[in-house]
């Protein structure tokens, strides 16, 4: 006797975001957070939130994760945008300074 297979409903595809410096410290201000107040909230140190801050490290991808969630939940609007073109800017700027 044959098994049906059971039908998954249609999910959407999933949305790669990737955070830089200054998506993550616009979505502070838009919180009204001081570095400190969001470090608690993702379980981080203050200095991890200021180097995100910085560009001189990035979130890892579960930590990315959770801001996405944090700013859909509360409205934050940004752009998602790859991770060429994220570097590519990155690189532009740093060309430019």
């Amino acid at each position: 006797m044959a098994r049906s297979k059971q039908l998954l409903p249609m999910q959407k595809p999933k949305k790669r975001y990737s955070w830089d410096s200054h998506a993550i410290r616009a979505l502070r201000d838009h919180l009204g957070m001081t570095q400190r107040q969001m470090a608690e909230e993702l379980e981080v140190r203050q200095q991890t939130i200021s180097e995100w801050e910085t560009g001189f490290h990035k979130p890892h991808r579960s930590t990315q994760k959770t801001l996405s969630m944090v700013a859909e939940r509360s409205g934050f609007e940004y752009n998602v945008q790859s991770e060429n073109e994220n570097n590519n800017r990155e690189l532009e700027q740093s060309v430019n300074q």
